[in-house]
């Protein structure tokens, strides 16, 4: 069995950012986030509305959508990139689960990484959200699938970094593949690259950002940091380096080198975290947008996104988008380890029989859920390719 190890992730040479010296964070106190199992601090009522008004940039760039397309012109859904993926294969479900799911809609949400903007057909997804949103009650839960998460990518018991399925065989892959280790039965998406991040950013005029030495470091790190890189594949211009400070103001492409930072202390973990950051900003920005800036922002997003849903069902989720509530948000899988297999390093569920029953229990309130066969093979098949088993989950705080 191959030994435990804290999180990281292996830099290759030509990696933006990539550090010699190994150069360690400053923020140790922080490494494994502020809460623990059995020390989390009472939220104070500011807190959690805060809690609340957090969404995934994704799901709040898809509501903006729709708003904007019934305010302003119809005939810009037309640049959206329409799919027709129909029917996509899920498990032999039982009955209860499937009357269960039916109560629901769920959607896969991908930011894909192709270094080729508002191109989907392949590239990996760092990002992928599913997204659950109760029929009756418009509440709408978000779990990030970690993109290392160690799953059966192509239906062969072939384990990688779930990643891959979307730039094996794009979104209909990728669904498939959530689909098939998550006894789920997603049949929408929604897709985007980090181009519509920066038009986002640009449109409200900037966020501000507390970032610290490190992150500076990375972001700025000569000609191959993260902002020289995300500038030259966006194709625009690099606005130059930041410096280090609370309330630091920073455009699009600052903002989105910010998000893909993960070499400091907490890794991928980490990085996510800084993605919500960047999230709850924008939010805040687009409550005290002005129609002006939020034209911008339409007029900006429209060819950065791919979708299957089509123009009616997306009319038809927009007479209620003011009555969707976000109540949660999680990363998967709940109990995790990490280390080094197949050459790969990986997050590994342990087990994922268990945190499938426990993402159903979150996502749809199903604490009975009964797991097809298919999703108990692949757990087993993961447990022999790892060892792992759930006595051997880790809490990183994260």
């Amino acid at each position: 069995m191959a030994k435990k190890e804290i999180y990281r992730i292996d830099l290759p040479e030509n990696d933006p950012g990539r550090r010699s010296g190994g150069r360690r964070s400053n923020n140790r106190g922080n490494d494994r986030g502020t809460t623990r199992k059995g020390g989390k601090r009472p939220m104070t009522k500011s807190q959690r509305r805060r809690r609340k008004r957090k969404t995934l940039f994704i799901i709040e760039a898809v509501v903006l959508v729709v708003l904007l397309a019934l305010l302003l012109v119809w005939m810009k859904l037309g640049m959206i990139g329409w799919d027709d993926l129909k029917q996509l294969r899920t498990n032999q479900l039982d009955e209860e689960t499937r009357d269960m799911l039916e109560g629901y809609t769920t959607v896969a949400l991908f930011g894909v990484d192709n270094r080729s903007n508002g191109n989907y057909e392949s590239g990996n997804s760092d990002s992928i959200i599913i997204a659950s949103i109760n029929n009756e009650t418009k509440e709408v839960k978000l779990v990030s699938v970690f993109r290392d998460t160690c799953l059966d990518v192509d239906g062969d018991r072939t384990f990688k970094k779930c990643n891959y399925a979307y730039n094996h065989g794009g979104a209909e892959e990728a669904i498939e593949m959530l689909n098939r280790n998550l006894d789920l039965d997603i049949q929408k998406y929604v897709a985007v690259d980090f181009y519509a991040l920066i038009e986002v950013v640009d449109a409200l005029g900037g966020i501000e950002l507390d970032i610290d030495e490190d992150e500076a470091y990375y972001m700025n790190s000569h000609e191959g940091g993260y902002i020289a890189n995300t500038a030259q594949i966006a194709g625009v211009a690099n606005p130059g380096a930041v410096q280090a400070g609370s309330g630091v103001h920073v455009d699009g492409v600052q903002a989105t080198a910010y998000c893909r930072i993960r070499y400091t202390a907490g890794s991928d973990f980490k990085r996510a975290q800084r993605q919500r950051i960047v999230i709850e900003k924008i939010i805040e920005k687009i409550n005290d947008a002005n129609i002006i800036e939020l034209k911008d922002m339409a007029d900006g997003m429209f060819d950065d996104i791919g979708t299957n849903f089509t123009l009616s069902q997306v009319m038809q989720l927009a007479r209620y988008v003011k009555d969707y509530t976000l109540v949660d948000e999680k990363g998967f899988p709940f109990n995790k380890c990490t280390g080094s297999y197949g050459g790969s390093s990986l997050v590994v569920p342990c087990t994922l029989e268990d945190n499938v029953k426990a993402l159903h229990a979150y996502l749809y309130n199903n604490e009975d859920v009964s797991l097809s066969d298919e999703v108990l093979d692949i757990s087993e098949g993961i447990y022999e390719f790892t060892g792992l088993s759930s006595e051997d989950a880790v809490d990183y705080g994260y």
